[in-house]
């Protein structure tokens, strides 16, 4: 009989044998578990894009005068490609506490940018996770969407007041 294992995962391509050693998302790429830098989990991630599409609603709303149509994901398009590629992170991104960088390490740039928002438009690609979280946005784009910040120091002694 032949098995998931013979046939590897399909997003890996053909002949790859997925690495069962990885406990965690990130673990295979040489991310953390846990805290900045680590993988960005489906709750924020999700939290990031809704708060990007309503603000691109409300621009497409105010300064285009469309409400339906392909206005908004215009915007979405536009936001994504330069927040993306010059800061590293969009509106919904920073208040989520993530950011997007390249694969290799360091920012995405605008080339990775932009292949990544016009997959994102498309909406399937996002919906195709990978092992380590990553939708297939960011597998073609070379990117990881990651924490940018660490959880707070509870450690850390009170300052008297």
């Amino acid at each position: 009989m032949v098995g998931r294992r013979d046939i590897a995962s399909w997003l890996n391509g053909p002949g790859a044998v997925p690495d069962a050693s990885a406990d965690f998302p990130g673990e295979r790429l040489g991310l953390p578990e846990d805290g900045a830098g680590s993988v960005a989990r489906p709750g924020r991630r999700v939290l990031g894009i809704a708060v990007d599409w309503l603000l691109c609603w409300l621009i497409a709303r105010a300064f285009l005068g469309v409400l339906q149509g392909w206005g908004p994901l215009l915007v979405l398009l536009l936001e994504h490609t330069l927040l993306v590629g010059s800061a590293g992170c969009s509106v919904g991104h920073r208040l989520a506490g993530l950011r997007v960088r390249a694969l290799a390490g360091g920012p995405a740039g605008p080339g990775r940018a932009a292949v990544r928002s016009v997959l994102l438009c498309l909406a399937v690609p996002p919906l195709i996770w990978d092992r380590d979280q990553r939708g297939l946005h960011d597998k073609l784009a070379g990117t990881v969407v990651v924490r940018s910040e660490a959880r707070p120091d509870t450690g850390r002694p009170d300052r008297p007041t």
